[in-house]
């Protein structure tokens, strides 16, 4: 059997992939609002920083114009990010890339 995946499974990012990425949001999620207002303020920059990344991947994916997403401030950013994998999607970008980030990005947080 080798050489051969389990069903489900991509090299490209497949239903896993997808899975994994919706898992990672949402233990995202509930980490942040876990967190206590200091430390998701320390925390704050980085998440803002991956949904920063994520919309310039977008942008440059379909040929727009790079541009800032707003400051909303913690208590948005995690919705905000959700936008960026939407986005992400319909950019058709490699979901297996946005788990990773998404992994470490949660790992991350204090």
């Amino acid at each position: 059997m080798s050489g051969t995946r389990p069903a489900g499974s991509s090299s490209a990012g497949g239903p896993s992939a997808v899975r994994t990425v919706d898992t990672e949001v949402d233990r995202l999620g509930r980490r942040w609002q876990q967190l206590p207002l200091d430390r998701a303020l320390t925390a704050y920059p980085g998440v803002r920083g991956v949904v920063q990344e994520l919309a310039d991947a977008v942008a440059d994916r379909t040929g727009q114009r790079r541009a800032t997403v707003p400051d909303l401030g913690p208590g948005v950013v995690v919705d905000q990010l959700r936008v960026m994998v939407y986005d992400w999607r319909q950019a058709d970008l490699p979901e297996a890339d946005l788990a990773g980030r998404l992994t470490i990005l949660r790992r991350g947080l204090p």
